[in-house]
């Protein structure tokens, strides 16, 4: 008597993990629920390209070494003193916006812990922030070495990838779209030129003139490559991945694609012909600051439009199920 019983066939309640059950007392519903989700995971996805043209500035204003050292401005300030001036103050608001990429990607991480839905992505995704942090301290004390600053931009480019994986996971909104292997596999292979356009393009910034320090200050050294050799190369592997972005287009009509993917598909061939017209500007006005921070910031965007192809077309890119089933109260 007075003894709750479960209905016979009916699934017995799901208990909540120990961390998951605290997570739903301490985060507000409105905090948890998918448009928050979907949101906080949309701001990561920014501020990360917001980093990258921020460190881009930082670059192309000489402000490398306007913090001299890390984590600490100079070995005697936390903050910018008058020595450096205004390079100072741009190399550590560079170094201020870690903390607000950082907060977005944490606050990502804990709703999906507490919705036990894409913890995988999401625990990558705030790990790599402190690792990116920790790679541009390295690339300060060892005055900016140029593999290590290539390997700095290479990182964010893996960083947004995670992060907007995440977002379009979150998303949900696209029905899951039935794709032919050969579409499947052409957008896997333009995202792989994408990466080599990407890691050519930083040896080619390696090699440049833009240090990232002042010209006459002895101390940041270049990648020992002749800068128009490279930037032949860097160029012909853009024309690689135009090639290959049109005959995905070509294919996307051919085999009668989704219009969403056909749509996305064209994005990307713009976006790589915006990037082509801009990379070869700038080389032939000898590499101005603006149109290189302009072309980091296009660079973004490629990636992101090559993202945005494969994600269409994986099986697993729309509607992602909750890794475990957990109810959301």
């Amino acid at each position: 008597m007075g003894v709750a019983t479960t209905p016979v066939g009916a699934a017995p309640p799901a208990v909540l993990p120990r961390h998951v059950a605290l997570l739903r007392r301490v985060i507000p519903p409105a905090l948890r629920g998918r448009t928050a989700f979907r949101r906080f995971a949309l701001w990561s996805v920014l501020t990360n390209v917001l980093i990258v043209v921020s460190g881009g500035a930082v670059r192309l204003t000489d402000s490398g070494l306007g913090c001299p050292t890390w984590p600490r401005c100079t070995d005697a300030s936390l903050t910018p003193t008058h020595q450096y001036a205004i390079h100072g103050v741009i190399e550590f608001t560079n170094r201020q916006l870690t903390f607000v990429v950082a907060f977005f990607a944490l606050a990502t991480w804990l709703i999906a812990m507490a919705r036990v839905e894409h913890r995988r992505l999401a625990t990558v995704a705030a790990l790599s922030i402190p690792a990116q942090a920790v790679l541009g301290g390295l690339t300060v004390l060892t005055h900016l070495n140029p593999w290590l600053v290539a390997a700095h931009f290479m990182l964010s480019m893996a960083i947004l990838f995670v992060t907007a994986w995440v977002w379009w996971r979150v998303r949900g909104s696209a029905p899951a779209l039935a794709v032919p292997p050969a579409a499947r596999i052409l957008a896997r292979v333009t995202a792989v030129v994408a990466v080599a356009v990407l890691v050519l393009g930083t040896v080619v910034t390696g090699a440049g003139p833009h240090a990232g320090d002042k010209d006459d200050s002895g101390k940041v050294h270049r990648i020992g490559l002749k800068v128009s050799s490279m930037a032949q190369l860097h160029a012909d592997s853009v024309m690689v991945l135009i090639g290959v972005s049109i005959g995905l287009v070509a294919l996307c009509y051919a085999i009668r694609v989704a219009d969403t993917v056909r749509r996305a598909a064209w994005l990307l061939l713009a976006v790589e012909l915006a990037q082509g017209v801009i990379g070869y500007t700038q080389y032939f006005l000898h590499v101005p600051p603006v149109l290189v921070g302009l072309h980091m910031f296009g660079a973004c965007l490629l990636w992101l439009a090559a993202l945005h192809v494969l994600a269409l077309v994986e099986p697993r890119a729309t509607g992602e199920p909750s890794d475990a089933s957990v109810p959301e109260e």
